[in-house]
């Protein structure tokens, strides 16, 4: 799936530079889970989900860059990545409406409940990028994400992971596309639901059974 950069920007010098650049970040010792194969595993989501976005070149540009910044500081790294595709895409040939739209989707992947309805690309992406809640694998998702905290402490941890997984839980509806809920909604909300579980039974004092 990494390999539709060029349909998607051109093969330019600076579209290939910025592959590169992309790759290179995606590649960056400190990750765990937020690699090449997440991207990979992204734009194949987004390949499932592309018929109702409004503007599936943008989706798929917006994945490249989505965790393009990653250190770990939500919403700062969201932030910097939008910035980054503002300051490469223009370079690469890709038209001023569409590099606004690529940063957008960026930025919306700080919360991902956050898309407005009838936005069609941002609730592709958001549910892209979320397809690993309700896919095969999620415990060794769930570990690879305590990978790249381990420098915050177990309890910090457990505190912050839980409150993000509540929020999810929260909404009515997880994914805004009609197929990514056929698809992911309800393996999601158990296995969100069995890790919020693990972590109270972690918690000191809580039921270790």
């Amino acid at each position: 799936m990494i390999d539709d950069w060029t349909a998607l920007a051109g093969e330019s010098p600076a579209s290939l530079a910025t592959r590169a650049e992309l790759v290179a970040r995606w590649s960056e010792p400190h990750r765990r889970y937020h690699t090449l194969d997440h991207l990979a595993a992204v734009l194949g989501a987004i390949s499932e989900l592309s018929a109702p976005a409004d503007d599936p070149a943008a989706v798929r540009l917006a994945a490249w860059f989505h965790d393009a910044v990653y250190d770990g500081r939500p919403g700062w790294d969201e932030e910097r990545s939008a910035q980054l595709a503002q300051a490469r895409l223009p370079a690469c040939g890709v038209p001023a409406a569409r590099v606004a739209e690529v940063a957008r989707l960026v930025r919306l992947t700080a919360a991902h409940d956050t898309p407005a309805a009838g936005d069609r690309n941002g609730a592709v992406l958001c549910d892209a990028d979320l397809a690993v809640l309700g896919r095969p694998g999620y415990d060794e998702y769930a570990a690879r994400i305590r990978q790249e905290y381990a420098h915050v402490p177990d309890d910090l941890f457990r505190k912050g992971r839980a409150e993000v997984l509540r929020r999810l839980l929260a909404v009515p509806r997880l994914y805004r596309t009609g197929r990514a809920r056929e698809l992911w909604e309800e393996r999601a909300r158990a296995n969100m639901s069995r890790e919020l579980a693990a972590l109270a039974a972690a918690q000191p004092g809580g039921d270790q059974a």
